[in-house]
């Protein structure tokens, strides 16, 4: 958890039960008048809506933007099974409990089919192969396997081994998921916390995304500052 003024930042696994139980624990403890979610409203529709959820259209994502968006829906679908977690279950438990206690929603995230657009533009022909090489190396070879409890919010250490690992490798991903991201979610929080500054705002992200948030948070803010003096 990091807090800066009237903003607490919890990092969150999207398919770990601990991550439920703190996001309940946190919204007790700090009573926010505020919930932000790394959601855009498609997202979180999706989420929380009771019917079923069509299959994503690869002309809003363009093909490769489409094609990741499937992969990874259905990895952490699978790994979800093997915890009896649903994907998205601890940010569907804050918005029940925002919706209990009669809290305000704010959602943060850039517009999937922005995000995804970006990445189909943005990826490059090296990245593509190594991806297939990858996936190819992941199925054959149980080499460099690791192991870790997905019950858990893995270790800061693990993310930022991980993270290393996609900016190396795949620089233009982690720019267009990661960084860009990032920088949108801090420019709303920080919106959030200048308009809102009586009220407590607890924003709940994926693990890993914290601190690079609130290093562009102070960013944009020094910035205001400057253009105001």
């Amino acid at each position: 958890m990091i807090k800066y003024k009237n903003l607490s930042i919890l990092g969150t696994s999207h398919i770990a039960a601990q991550s439920i139980q703190e996001v309940k624990d946190n919204i007790e403890e700090i009573k926010p008048d505020i919930i932000a979610l790394e959601l855009d409203y498609r997202r979180f529709q999706a989420l929380t809506s009771k019917k079923p959820k069509g299959v994503a259209n690869p002309f809003q994502f363009g093909m490769i933007g489409f094609i990741f968006n499937q992969l990874g829906a259905y990895a952490e679908k699978k790994l979800g099974k093997l915890v009896g977690i649903t994907p998205g279950s601890e940010m569907v438990t804050a918005a029940k409990l925002a919706k209990k206690h009669k809290i305000k929603i704010a959602l943060i995230d850039q517009d999937i089919s922005i995000t995804l657009k970006n990445l189909s533009k943005e990826i490059t022909r090296k990245e593509k192969w190594r991806f297939v090489a990858d996936l190819f190396k992941a199925g054959f070879t149980k080499e460099n396997r690791i192991t870790i409890d997905l019950t858990k919010v893995p270790k800061e250490d693990f993310i930022k081994k991980i993270i290393k690992q996609v900016k190396e490798r795949y620089p233009s991903f982690y720019k267009v998921i990661v960084k860009d991201r990032d920088k949108v979610m801090a420019k709303n929080l920080y919106t959030l916390i200048s308009n809102n500054k009586d009220e407590k705002i607890l924003a709940i992200v994926g693990a890993g995304h914290e601190k690079d948030m609130l290093k562009e948070i102070k960013r944009y803010e020094k910035s205001d500052s400057v253009k105001s003096s």
